[in-house]
Formats: C-alpha cells, sequence, structure tokens
C-alpha cells in the first residue's frame, strides 16, 4: 500500500480553529515537520481540507 509524506509548510495563524486541529490530527507538531501516513480515503480528506498549508508527496512502497 502507498503511504503518503505530508510536510507542514505554511503557518495555520489566522485560520479556522478545526484546520488547526486538523494539522494536529495529522501528527504534524511544528512547521517544516514531515510525517508519513498510510494513503486512506480519511487522510485524503484531512490533507484536501489543509491544502494550502501543507506538501505533500506519494511514496510507493
Amino acid at each position: 500500500m502507498a503511504k503518503l509524506r505530508i510536510k507542514w509548510v505554511k503557518s495555520a495563524i489566522g485560520y479556522p480553529k478545526d484546520q488547526k486541529a486538523t494539522i494536529q490530527s495529522l501528527g504534524l507538531r511544528k512547521l517544516q515537520h514531515t510525517v508519513e501516513r498510510e494513503d486512506h480515503p480519511a487522510i485524503r480528506g484531512m490533507v484536501r481540507k489543509v491544502q494550502h498549508l501543507v506538501q505533500v508527496e506519494e511514496i510507493a512502497q
């Protein structure tokens, strides 16, 4: 199964609380932090919600 590499690249200051919560629930702790998550529809939906704040890369395994 593929994975997604998600990197937080833009500050969430000035954005709604739900977007800040989505960043947190993805496991991102501070700017420039990168995490790898399994490619599931729920994760894709979370990424889509904050696509203006993160950078996403697919990793084939």
